[in-house]
């Protein structure tokens, strides 16, 4: 029977199939961090279960904690409270934390890939939507809730009905200016937010297979925003060599390429629903409103109709019907976040801005994902490059990505992101959130305003 990358993976790791529901599926790897384990932790210790295989479960702290002064206690006391939970609770059950201060510490779904943890084949979960990111190496990956995080503590295994299957074809050469982040977003504008659902996607055809592994990682993290369960993309040389060397990639690296290289949808596998979009069609993208959905290409105009909320999420915003947003001035950058802030990402941004000054309209944040991003960014100067241009370079964590720490946008305020929502309030109490790429990011930081960057290139 011809099978879906998806099927091979994922019907490997059943353990029980309940007859017309669910099945039990194994899990690889658990990944943990400080917000959505607290109370599966109570829950374990509540019945007197220990963790079942702690070695197969990773901590890091990032959600809230702050990205200046890591080495001073954490001010917020609820963030504070939380990371001191985790660690007791790692701790108590033997399970491995990079935490404040860990030369591995970071964004969860930086390290996992960044160590060679994340590999093909496996199946990764973690209490956070975005858990999807490590598909991009060929992995099943996806996130679960608190109560299904204390499922997996104590049995390492979840319970989980089958998601069809779809695939999103990406063909033909990219344009100038353009990347990853611009075709999730341009994918997502064109099926919606709600298109993905009940789908687990793979990402296939030409364009997707020239893209970097941390292209494919901002693709696959994305995948949530269209109501997907996950996203998937099948390992090959670039994913091969990404994880030659990494700290826990396998020992004998020659045997496991082999069997990943069987990782791949057999020619005849049928899906049960398929896309292809035309790479030439996408240009830069910036989003407009209040979901993912609501983007366009620089070139456009907001659309004038009545889809989606679209009056109200304009009235948020302050934009109106028909209107451009190039030349719109903004108020704060943020380059960050488990979508944008690996090495590609800063080296990204920083090839427009070396040389320059940001405009005194806009503060600008540049957040690793992981305290090695951090180091390789010093060692190879953007830190200087950013400092240079008047920028503030912070320590690693999901900072202004989600109103859950001290890096707040202020109610009112513009902010170009390279996050992955723009919902209100998500970046702070009334912030006003518009998504885009580090090049178009560094466009705005550059000119204090919506800025097409094709024209600084």
């Amino acid at each position: 029977m011809q099978q879906t990358l998806f099927d091979k993976i994922w019907d490997a790791h059943v353990v029980h199939s309940i007859e017309n529901g669910p099945q039990v599926i194994y899990i690889d790897k658990h990944f943990i961090h400080e917000v959505t384990t607290p109370q599966a932790f109570a829950g374990l210790d509540k019945r007197g279960i220990k963790v079942l295989r702690p070695e197969k479960t990773v901590a890091t702290a990032d959600h809230n904690v702050p990205t200046k002064e890591q080495h001073l206690p954490i001010k917020e006391k609820l963030s504070r409270q939380q990371v001191e939970t985790l660690i007791q609770n790692c701790k108590n059950h033997g399970i491995e934390l990079y935490g404040l201060g860990h030369p591995f510490q970071g964004i969860v779904h930086v390290i996992g890939p960044e160590l060679g943890i994340t590999q093909p084949g496996i199946t990764i979960v973690c209490g956070d939507s975005h858990t999807s990111t490590h598909g991009a190496l060929g992995a099943i990956a996806f996130g679960i809730g608190t109560s299904e995080v204390e499922q997996v503590l104590a049995t390492q295994c979840i319970l989980q009905t089958k998601p069809k299957k779809m695939r999103i074809n990406v063909e033909g050469t990219l344009g100038k200016g353009v990347t990853s982040k611009d075709i999730i977003l341009y994918i997502i504008s064109k099926i919606s937010t709600s298109g993905g659902t009940g789908y687990f996607v793979e990402y296939a055809g030409s364009a997707i297979r020239n893209l970097s592994m941390e292209s494919r990682m901002t693709i696959c993290n994305m995948s949530i925003e269209m109501g997907a369960r996950g996203g998937i993309i099948a390992p090959d040389e670039i994913t091969f060599e990404y994880l030659r060397g990494r700290k826990f990639a396998p020992k004998d690296f020659d045997a496991a390429i082999e069997q990943w290289k069987k990782l791949k949808t057999d020619e005849e596998a049928v899906f049960d629903i398929e896309y292809t979009f035309d790479a030439a069609d996408i240009e830069p993208m910036i989003t407009y409103g209040t979901n993912p959905s609501m983007g366009i290409k620089i070139s456009e105009n907001i659309p004038d109709n009545e889809d989606n909320g679209l009056s109200k999420a304009l009235q948020y915003m302050g934009f109106e019907k028909g209107q451009s947003l190039i030349d719109k001035n903004i108020d704060y950058v943020f380059v960050g976040s488990c979508t944008n802030s690996r090495m590609e990402d800063l080296r990204l941004f920083c090839s427009l801005i070396k040389g320059k000054q940001k405009a005194e309209n806009v503060t600008v944040w540049i957040v690793p994902g992981s305290k090695q991003i951090e180091q390789q960014a010093i060692a190879e100067g953007l830190d200087k490059i950013l400092a240079e241009a008047g920028i503030d370079f912070r320590e690693p964590g999901c900072s202004a990505c989600l109103g859950m720490n001290e890096d707040k946008i202020p109610a009112g305020k513009y902010c170009i992101s390279t996050s992955n929502r723009n919902f209100e309030g998500r970046q702070g109490q009334g912030a006003r959130t518009l998504l885009a790429s580090p090049l178009m990011a560094a466009a705005a930081a550059v000119t204090g305003k919506i800025t097409d960057v094709r024209k600084l290139m």
